[in-house]
């Protein structure tokens, strides 16, 4: 398996627990169990990628504007969950901040695939992408 694809599985996952996510109600129990799951997977994902992905991205002039980016935008999605944990879980605002972080990991998720991973799949060679998907699975595995 390489990078691409095993971001890709967790990208997967990312998906369905927001998801199942926005569709909890206030009193829900789930609701700040499943809060809980997707906070650990989004923190764990951004530092695991960071390492694997991003850092080599930005040491080739070719990628370094693109890892930048998605580097940000994992930093405004910290933002986003920091609101969420500062948030009742029973307030009517929650789920529409929830919803907003969605749309935020969803637009990051979708532009990693469509765009990040051409870009560096054109820099890394295949060995890089093998050995890096080790980087990002011990990374994943520790953070958890």
């Amino acid at each position: 398996m390489n990078l691409f694809e095993a971001l890709r599985a967790d990208h997967d996952t990312q998906r369905t627990l927001l998801d199942l996510l926005v569709k909890t109600h206030g009193d829900s129990e789930g609701r700040e169990e499943l809060f809980e799951k997707v906070k650990k997977e989004l923190s764990a994902h951004a530092a695991a990628e960071e390492r694997a992905l991003y850092v080599p991205m930005m040491e080739q002039d070719l990628t370094q504007e693109k890892a930048r980016h998605s580097v940000a935008e994992h930093h405004e999605i910290d933002e986003l969950v920091e609101e969420l944990e500062n948030t009742d879980f029973s307030s009517p605002g929650w789920v529409a901040t929830a919803k907003k972080l969605q749309h935020l990991v969803t637009h990051h998720l979708d532009e990693e695939e469509q765009e990040v991973f051409q870009l560096a799949g054109r820099a890394l060679d295949e060995q890089a992408k093998t050995r890096l998907a080790g980087t990002y699975r011990e990374e994943m595995a520790a953070a958890k």
